[in-house]
């Protein structure tokens, strides 16, 4: 018999699998929209609340990903996630300082889709002009009603969606009756935000555009070359570059 983390790997790899194959259109549908408002200058935003915000981050200052991406950070880690009207305040706290441009893109994370927050976050996106991409599980986002008045969970309310292919719930290994755990959520959106970052490099790549790719530090000579990438951006960039 397998072990339990046996059968967790052995489903991980097909879920990332199908994650990959059922996102590829919308990956290469939103790499030119993306693309060309980063060669005009543009940066690409992006939120999740609760554990969704560790995936949110993962594209945020990270060696090998593009310069050009900030984040909505929720200082409450989620703990009022569902109290109506708090995201629509985040949004608007963050366009304040480093706004939200017609034309750019923010890419809105929420493994239920149910959630009030990110709900908000969109809707005030849309509303200024941006392309909303939401990244969920839509068979959980399809299942669950939301507290959110509009009463649309995340995959209704985006232009784009994300499907991370994972089961209501999120866990994928039932450890004991009625018992599941190994949750895929983290793994898989990592995974698909890695991929449409590589779609947008090549696709600037292909225009001739300059490639905004940051290196890790930890290579000579990575900060100052880090440093000058960020200089266009200083302005809008929560992540301040060492």
């Amino acid at each position: 018999m397998s072990s339990l983390s046996d059968t967790f790997q052995t489903r991980a790899f097909a879920l990332l699998d199908s994650a990959c194959s059922r996102n590829g259109g919308v990956i290469r549908q939103l790499a030119p929209i993306i693309g060309q408002s980063i060669s005009q200058g543009g940066i690409l935003h992006t939120f999740g609340s609760g554990h969704s915000d560790v995936i949110a981050r993962e594209i945020i200052g990270r060696a090998g990903g593009l310069v050009c991406v900030n984040g909505i950070v929720d200082p409450t880690g989620g703990f009022v996630e569902n109290l109506v009207g708090y995201g629509t305040q985040l949004a608007g706290r963050y366009d304040r300082q480093y706004h939200l441009l017609p034309g750019e893109t923010i890419i809105v994370v929420s493994n239920s889709g149910k959630n009030s927050a990110p709900l908000e976050v969109a809707l005030y996106a849309k509303q200024k002009g941006l392309n909303v991409v939401g990244l969920t599980a839509v068979s959980m986002s399809s299942l669950y009603a939301t507290v959110h008045p509009g009463k649309k969970n995340l995959h209704a309310v985006a232009d784009y969606v994300l499907d991370n292919c994972g089961v209501p719930g999120d866990a994928i290994v039932e450890v004991a009756q009625g018992v599941h755990a190994g949750p895929t959520s983290t793994l898989a959106g990592a995974m698909l935000l890695n991929l449409l970052m590589l779609e947008v490099t090549h696709w600037l790549k292909e225009q001739g555009h300059p490639l905004p790719v940051l290196q890790s530090q930890n290579i000579p000579g990575a900060i100052d070359h880090n440093r000058e990438l960020g200089r266009k951006y200083k302005a809008r960039l929560s992540r301040q570059l060492a």
